[in-house]
């Protein structure tokens, strides 16, 4: 984290200790956190310690990481409905341009994330010609 972009970076200011939080877990390569802006009680954030804007920028350990982390969070909190969200990018809704997962309770239909699913109809031959550019 050496770059000046983490040196400014709030995550990685967290990680550091710099600035306070309320942690509730830590790994050798995650750093989980209550959010200060909850969606519900319990809103959780799962970051990476390794300083990355996007998920596809960020070294597999650290992303191999996180998720039993946010499931942790989740089981302790003892949530039975709950969202893990990431996005990646402005557009997308990252307002913070480090890596990191957000772990929210949805207790009920007012509490937690709420989400507009705007679905189309797919066509099936762009569909196919995708599959074919986008096999991994």
């Amino acid at each position: 984290m050496a770059s000046k972009l983490a040196a400014e970076c709030i995550f990685c200011k967290i990680i550091r200790g710099e600035i306070p939080s309320f942690k509730i877990h830590e790994t050798a390569h995650s750093f989980a956190f209550f959010d200060i802006g909850p969606l519900s009680e319990g809103h959780a954030l799962v970051i990476p310690k390794h300083h990355a804007e996007k998920m596809h920028e960020l070294p597999d350990e650290f992303l191999a990481d996180a998720m039993p982390v946010a499931k942790k969070i989740a089981l302790a909190l003892g949530a039975d409905n709950y969202n893990i969200l990431q996005n990646n990018g402005r557009l997308a809704h990252q307002e913070v341009p480090h890596v990191h997962f957000h772990v929210i309770p949805k207790p009920n239909e007012e509490e937690g994330l709420t989400i507009s699913w705007p679905a189309k109809k797919a066509d099936f031959d762009k569909l196919k010609e995708l599959v074919s550019k986008t096999k991994i």
